[in-house]
């Protein structure tokens, strides 16, 4: 556990804090299974029902060890670590679990911002001192622990992007405190890569002019970067300065859920487009649960080479808010959209939602 200075804050010092669940997902079945507790846990498509389609949701840190994680394809996961136990998501769970880990956090009073299932924003600028802010987020671990029965990693910094970087700081369990003072020194040798938003093209592309840390980048000749990068070079700097000055909000209703990839070469592969699909199912699902929803329409969205898009939406009887069932929908929607030609881009998105309440999630 990281604390550092815990320097009083000045007058109108914004204090933001990042909460993270530890891999979300497999925390909570081996709470729910402590048989498996210890062991690495996959959770993801099936390795031999599904012929080795599809991805892993999360998995624990004993099966990370082995190189799992999350977001790999099921097929290497289990060639890397055959011996895992390996679970289907059970998405109505987790978004029961996240619904308390969430109902924690806004019995503070502070304005909270749930960006995904298993993480969150506050603002806790009204406790005053970055030192109350720190013990704010070890109340809020604590109150998890006992409640929930997992960990969660948090961060705490004058900004949204120093606390997303500062609560990967020290995980699992951790927490890491930075002051507006020292910023710079605790971003500066950390990885480019550890920037929420650069993926692996970007940081190829950084790692190639040379810039490998964010102290690196921060320290950059601003033209370099724009002859590289256009008009994200700005963007770049100003993250790698931990400057954002972005508020944490409280969201409204959502109309739709959307999550669309752009292959890095257009591609004929039934396996690879069909693996991507269940990328997006599983991301769409994860959203549905963040926002506690049920839908009724899915909607897929193929771009062939050349720009040419075709759209096919699916009205289901029932509202759903199952994994299974945005599954299904997909692929009957993607076998009579695509008619075997090279795809540039795959596009999922779900539509024309419910609320859940309390009631409903209990009972599904």
């Amino acid at each position: 556990m990281v604390n550092m200075s815990g320097q009083t804050s000045s007058a109108g010092q914004r204090i933001v804090l990042h909460a993270d669940m530890d891999c979300f997902y497999a925390a909570v079945e081996m709470h729910d299974r402590p048989e498996i507790a210890g062991k690495p846990v996959i959770v993801g498509a099936d390795p031999l029902g599904g012929a080795g389609r599809g991805v892993v949701s999360t998995c624990s840190y004993e099966a990370r060890v082995f190189g799992v994680k999350s977001a790999m394809p099921i097929g290497q996961a289990y060639r890397l670590c055959p011996d895992a136990v390996y679970l289907r998501p059970d998405m109505a769970k987790y978004a029961a679990v996240s619904a308390e880990i969430m109902g924690i956090f806004k019995s503070t009073g502070c304005r909270v911002q749930q960006v995904s299932i298993d993480e969150a924003f506050i603002d806790a600028s009204p406790v005053g001192s970055f030192a109350a802010a720190r013990d704010l987020a070890v109340r809020l671990k604590q109150e998890i622990r006992d409640r929930v029965g997992i960990t969660c990693s948090f961060g705490v910094a004058p900004s949204k992007i120093v606390a997303k970087i500062a609560s990967d700081y020290q995980k699992p369990d951790g927490l890491t405190v930075v002051t507006p003072e020292e910023v710079p020194a605790f971003l500066a040798p950390l990885s480019v890569r550890k920037i929420p938003g650069i993926g692996g093209k970007t940081g190829a592309q950084l790692e190639a002019l040379g810039i490998t840390t964010i102290g690196e980048l921060a320290t950059c000749d601003i033209q370099r970067l724009v002859g590289a990068f256009g008009r994200s070079a700005g963007l770049l700097r100003e993250a790698a300065l931990g400057h954002d000055e972005s508020e944490v909000v409280e969201r409204d209703g959502v109309k739709s859920i959307s999550k669309e990839t752009t292959f890095a070469h257009d591609t004929d592969d039934p396996d690879e487009v069909a693996a991507t699909m269940e990328l997006l199912v599983t991301e769409v699902a994860r959203a549905l649960a963040d926002e506690a929803l049920y839908f009724k329409t899915v909607t897929v969205r193929v771009r062939y080479t050349g720009f040419v898009s075709k759209t096919k939406a699916k009205s289901l009887l029932h509202y759903h808010n199952d994994e299974a069932a945005i599954r299904s929908s997909a692929g009957e929607l993607l076998r009579e959209l695509w008619d075997g030609k090279p795809i540039r881009r795959l596009g999922l998105r779900l539509s024309g939602f419910r609320k859940q309440d309390a009631g409903q999630q209990t009972l599904f």
